[in-house]
């Protein structure tokens, strides 16, 4: 089992081109996401269950960006273990400014993002890479956030989290450093969300 944890995270960092980030680091962190890895089933055509699944190993990022890459080359010493896994993300992030935020999430296989524990994007299933939006008003506050990811059968791969803040005219990368709470924790209000909207995916 101590192979394969490493061999999962060898395939979850490589990349045939140098990365504009990566799924994480073993190092961790008190900010940011951490991701905790799953061996599922092959043949998985959504995502598992994970309250009774125990983790092989956890990594950390801040942001979600690992754009489309092929996986037909295989990873360096790995000829196997390169598909049916998931990564179970949670993290925190601070709203400075309330109102209505818009998600994108594209994956290759499924993913869904979850804030203060309520569903606001399913792009679940095994497909290639998809996009699905969904969006919420977040109060002033303290919010959780979740995205659990599996990659099924190879042979590409691909996640990334966008957000379109309120008034903003582009999208960006979610990154949380960009979402960080105020220095004092004494002044940690919690955040709610509501009027969520889900939206249908379309292929990149």
């Amino acid at each position: 089992m101590r192979s394969f944890y490493f061999a999962i995270l060898s395939a979850v960092a490589f990349s045939q081109e140098p990365p504009t980030a990566t799924f994480g680091t073993t190092v961790a962190s008190s900010s940011g996401f951490r991701g905790d890895i799953f061996v599922i089933e092959p043949h998985t055509e959504e995502l598992p269950s994970f309250r009774r699944m125990r983790a092989v190993g956890a990594i950390y990022t801040t942001a979600l960006h690992v754009p489309e890459r092929s996986f037909l080359s295989g990873f360096p010493g790995i000829t196997d273990r390169f598909e049916w896994f998931a990564i179970d993300y949670r993290g925190r992030f601070w709203v400075e400014t309330p109102g209505q935020y818009r998600f994108r999430l594209l994956s290759d296989d499924g993913s869904k993002l979850y804030v203060n524990d309520k569903l606001v994007v399913d792009n679940d299933g095994l497909h290639a890479p998809l996009a699905v939006e969904g969006s919420g008003y977040l109060t002033r506050g303290v919010h959780t956030m979740r995205v659990s990811y599996y990659q099924g059968p190879g042979v590409t791969v691909a996640l990334i989290l966008s957000v379109k803040p309120p008034a903003a005219a582009e999208w960006e990368i979610f990154d949380t450093n960009t979402f960080k709470p105020p220095p004092d924790p004494a002044e940690w209000t919690p955040g709610r969300i509501r009027d969520i909207k889900r939206g249908t995916g379309w292929r990149p």
